[in-house]
């Protein structure tokens, strides 16, 4: 898998982080509530990151990373998308959990790649 391919999900992700961190500074964000927040989109991300950046020298960024990857930031857009709009607690705590899945996933499939060397 090509190093664009791999960073791409992470490129966009780190722009609606920005977006949202203007968006927020300007006052336009909606109110938090009790369920996952804005907040969540600077926190969660910290683990894809981190394993993104070991799976590229490590040489097991495969296809199944770079599309979970973007269901990952699909899921995060989702949140963010319910969170500045609707603000429905309900769905945003599903686009937010859907989203702790995936990366769980990830991070399953990238340890079973690297402890069973395949």
């Amino acid at each position: 898998m090509s190093v664009q391919m791999v960073l791409l999900p992470v490129f966009v992700l780190v722009g609606l982080a920005f977006a949202l961190l203007l968006l927020r500074s300007r006052g336009v964000a909606g109110k938090e509530g009790g369920s996952p927040t804005v907040s969540d989109q600077f926190g969660l991300p910290g683990f894809f990151y981190v394993l993104i950046a070991l799976a590229l020298p490590l040489r097991k960024a495969d296809l199944v990373i770079v599309l979970l990857s973007w269901v990952f930031v699909v899921a995060l857009f989702a949140h963010a998308g319910i969170f500045l709009t609707s603000n429905n607690d309900r769905q945003r705590s599903l686009a937010w959990y859907a989203a702790v899945l995936v990366l769980f996933a990830m991070w399953l499939y990238f340890a079973l790649r690297m402890l069973l060397l395949i």
